[in-house]
């Protein structure tokens, strides 16, 4: 029987030449229910160990009601050992940024900034998160960008760029600005399935004058 193209309502989608799936590739939006993360379909993320919790695997200290909200796109690849660190702040409004009122809640009501709403983590699509990379709270990763292995992404990312390093740093932009505007305006990534596959040869091959040609094609 073929493999489908792609099956957003699989768990594994990567599946082997035998036949099997690869359980160690989940798509993260049929394996995290969390109020507080949202993913896009096709989005993959890769791990060497069994994972329990692909929620508190990802965003370790993200939980359920915090004043923080974790947004992933469509069509991205997220590697072994990424983090998202949304709500892993401590206080630092005051003189100590030890955070007594978890240990005692009473103290709560000394604390109440911390629980204000903060800006969400929010990640474009096709966006590919190189292992053991960090995400600091609130960051923006642009659609199409690349934060490279072992990246410390503490400030937004511009679409269709490369980070790397500690601390992250734009090395370079992925393309040119023509080349740019031809994939704002595609937005391949929201197209019907059958036309994505189509767009396969295309987005492979980085070809600019084929590229121009289909978004002429879908999007006039």
């Amino acid at each position: 029987m073929p493999v489908p193209f792609l099956d957003a309502s699989a768990r594994h989608p990567l599946i082997r030449l035998d036949g099997t799936p690869h359980t160690a590739t989940v798509q993260l939006a049929r394996v995290i229910e969390h109020p507080n993360i949202t993913v896009g379909d096709y989005t993959y993320y890769n791990d060497f160990e069994p994972v329990e919790d692909y929620a508190a695997r990802i965003a370790p200290y993200l939980y359920p009601g915090a004043p923080e909200q974790l947004v992933i796109g469509k069509f991205c690849q997220i590697a072994h050992g990424v983090r998202f660190l949304a709500a892993a702040n401590h206080p630092m409004d005051g003189f100590s940024t030890y955070p007594f009122s978890m240990f005692d809640h009473s103290l709560m009501g000394h604390y109440a900034t911390m629980f204000q709403p903060r800006p969400a983590t929010l990640v474009g699509h096709d966006v590919w998160i190189g292992q053991d990379a960090r995400i600091m709270p609130g960051v923006t990763i642009g659609n199409g960008a690349i934060i490279g292995a072992g990246a410390v992404v503490a400030r937004d990312v511009p679409a269709w760029s490369i980070v790397v390093g500690n601390p992250g740093r734009v090395l370079r932009r992925r393309f040119e600005d023509s080349v740019i505007a031809l994939l704002d305006r595609l937005e391949w990534w929201d197209l019907p399935l059958d036309e994505i596959r189509a767009l396969v040869p295309v987005l492979a091959a980085g070809d600019r004058e084929s590229l121009a040609a289909e978004v002429v094609r879908l999007r006039t």
